[in-house]
């Protein structure tokens, strides 16, 4: 009975945690983050951000064919794949930095995974764990408009400029773009 209680209060610390818990529209995030999630020494892990388009996969990527871009070493399958990305990194970068899109738009962050992915009007989200992603696909539209309204609200710790970034290092993408 012990091991019982045990084991479902252990799943319910754990749902807690992967969902990422938080408020919308209000970051309750106060450490600064890097402007893109970091992991493994690579963005997205090392997978081929160009990939969950034009394959519709995620690829892992080759540390031959890479390239410098928010400060981040980013990865790629083919030399074609990285030549899209260097014409247009915005296009193809993950949302939130590929933080779990879940997590932002609860103004919170927790690492994303590249495997728990979705591209929604041509733009790529990551989120944490299957628990998350399934809280996050329940209102897509809601999760993401909260997710671009908390991105800018977190803190962003300074980064050093590789000169091909722009003014714009440290916003979600899409909102890069408006």
């Amino acid at each position: 009975m012990k091991r019982n209680v045990l084991q479902k209060l252990t799943l319910l610390a754990s749902v807690l945690t992967a969902a990422c818990a938080g408020f919308p529209h209000r970051a309750s995030q106060s450490d600064a983050v890097e402007a893109v999630d970091l992991q493994k020494g690579f963005a997205l892990k090392g997978y081929d951000p160009v990939a969950y388009f034009s394959d519709g996969r995620p690829a892992a990527g080759d540390p031959a064919i890479s390239y410098q871009w928010r400060g981040a070493t980013w990865l790629f399958a083919t030399a074609e794949h990285r030549a899209a990305f260097a014409a247009d990194p915005a296009r193809y970068a993950p949302q939130f930095g590929g933080y779990c899109a879940f997590a932002v738009s609860r103004g919170t962050t927790a690492d994303g995974d590249p495997l728990r992915w979705a591209v929604v009007n041509d733009k790529l989200y990551l989120n944490n764990n299957l628990l998350a992603m399934k809280f996050w696909d329940e209102d897509r539209p809601g999760n993401i408009q909260a997710g671009n309204s908390n991105w800018e609200l977190i803190p962003k710790k300074p980064q050093v400029g590789d000169g091909r970034s722009g003014a714009t290092d440290g916003l979600a993408p899409a909102a890069a773009a408006k």
